[in-house]
């Protein structure tokens, strides 16, 4: 039992799993599977795939190269702790960069 515990949690073990399943996982997806695994509606998601320059356009088909969507997105990435309790962003923003 100890054995799997110590590979369960052996990091490069996991980091191998992780770059496995980069590789597998499709490059390229049609529209409407980048609406269910980014859940975004249509427009928007080609809007955005269309600015990060991800789309390809093949005889009718369109398609999204999730790589360069994926890090098109991060800009898009919002930092832990912007909003307090109130939920106001502008002032938290002031007082995360007062603290910096």
């Amino acid at each position: 039992m100890k054995v799997e515990t110590e590979e369960y949690f052996d990091l490069e073990k996991r980091k191998e799993v992780i770059n496995k399943a980069r590789k597998l996982r499709k490059e390229f997806l049609r529209y409407r599977e980048a609406e269910v695994v980014y859940s975004i509606q249509h427009k928007k998601l080609i809007e955005l795939a269309d600015d990060a320059g991800a789309l390809y356009r093949i005889d009718g088909y369109v398609l999204i190269n999730r790589a360069i969507f994926d890090e098109y997105l991060e800009q898009f990435h919002q930092p832990a702790g912007i909003y307090k309790n109130d939920g106001n962003e502008h002032r938290a923003l002031e007082e995360r960069k007062a603290k910096k």
